[in-house]
């Protein structure tokens, strides 16, 4: 029986644009919309967080769909994302090639597994320096902090998100 090949970068290429896949260790991934209370949390942190890049003027947030090429196998669209400006050349006109500064996933039923499980272990492969998970059902925000190419947990706490990364601390509820 032939082995299947992994997909590529090139294979994720053709795909049609604006669809919702991400490529996740070689395996093409179709994601569903997200929920209303998904998207309220995204908006409420996507406008805190650039409040606090406009005033500090230390980098570029963006939000999905929004491709970023880690690997020739994994091409993640991140829910947010902050680049920090001595990085801006990461910044290409069709993602971002490399890894962000910092990256945070808001849980779904769908992309819960992939956002805790696949997707952490290829952010921090790929050398995210924070990543952030926020459950939308109790507002909890785990962050993780890349220390010798591996995640420790640095951050626990309900409705408020701190990063050393970004410089400044959110609040929601």
């Amino acid at each position: 029986m032939p082995i299947k090949a992994k997909a590529t970068v090139a294979d994720y290429r053709k795909l049609p644009e604006g669809a919702k896949y991400q490529l996740i260790d070689g395996e093409i991934i179709e994601m569903p919309s997200h929920t209303l209370k998904h998207q309220l949390i995204a908006v409420s942190l996507v406008r805190q967080i650039g409040n606090i890049v406009f005033e500090k003027q230390n980098g570029t947030v963006l939000i999905l769909p929004m491709d970023v090429f880690l690997s020739e196998e994994n091409v993640v669209q991140p829910d947010l994302l902050f680049v920090r400006n001595e990085r801006a050349d990461r910044l290409q006109p069709d993602g971002v090639h490399g890894p962000p500064d910092m990256v945070i996933e808001i849980l779904s039923p769908y992309t819960g597994y992939y956002d805790m499980k696949k997707k952490f272990q290829v952010y921090e492969k790929s050398g995210v320096q924070e990543y952030f998970i926020v459950d939308p059902e109790d507002l909890q925000v785990v962050g993780y902090r890349n220390s010798g190419g591996k995640f420790h947990e640095f951050h626990r706490e309900s409705g408020r998100l701190a990063s050393e990364v970004l410089g400044g601390e959110i609040l929601f509820a």
